[in-house]
């Protein structure tokens, strides 16, 4: 099976000390298997709330990411995961989900197909035709658009084949 990823962080880069702050994952007929903020350990810069809208009142109370490590492992551990930007997303993981049976970029993907450079979710979950159902910048949207994305790029991979 293929399980869509997404994350809202403090930052750019685990390694300059940014951490999640937001993580959803839904499996490939769309379902919510985790959509939770995320208690990052420190202040979220006001720069990182503009993006994502979220605060640290939010995260406030809410599970660490070593509390939710266990569930994530449980749920990838048998599947692809597919994040937009797996190169951004990865590194916040212990192990970089190297627990799932892979990590492929939907992005990368994506800017394969069309040519030229990559191009932010927002467009290419317009160019796919995506229905967004909630706020863009939050990990459960996000997810979910980045599973539309793949499941275009998988029907027009099964269109070019012989006989597709």
């Amino acid at each position: 099976m293929t399980l869509f990823l997404d994350t809202e962080t403090t930052g750019l880069s685990p390694a300059r000390g940014a951490a999640i702050v937001e993580l959803a994952i839904v499996d490939a007929a769309g379902n919510v298997l985790i959509d939770s903020l995320v208690d990052p350990g420190k202040p979220i810069p006001a720069d990182a709330s503009r993006i994502h809208g979220i605060t640290d009142d939010m995260v406030r109370g809410k599970p660490k990411l070593a509390d939710l490590m266990p569930r994530v492992v449980e749920i990838i551990s048998t599947d692809l995961v597919v994040i937009y930007n797996a190169s951004f997303d990865s590194p916040f993981f212990p192990g970089r989900l190297r627990q799932s049976k892979g990590v492929r970029c939907a992005m990368t993907e994506f800017a394969d197909v069309l040519g030229g450079p990559w191009r932010k979710l927002d467009v290419a979950a317009r160019h796919v035709g995506h229905r967004w159902t909630g706020a863009a910048h939050r990990a459960l949207s996000d997810a979910q658009a980045c599973r539309s994305v793949w499941l275009w790029l998988e029907a027009r991979s099964q269109q070019r084949k012989p006989g597709g």
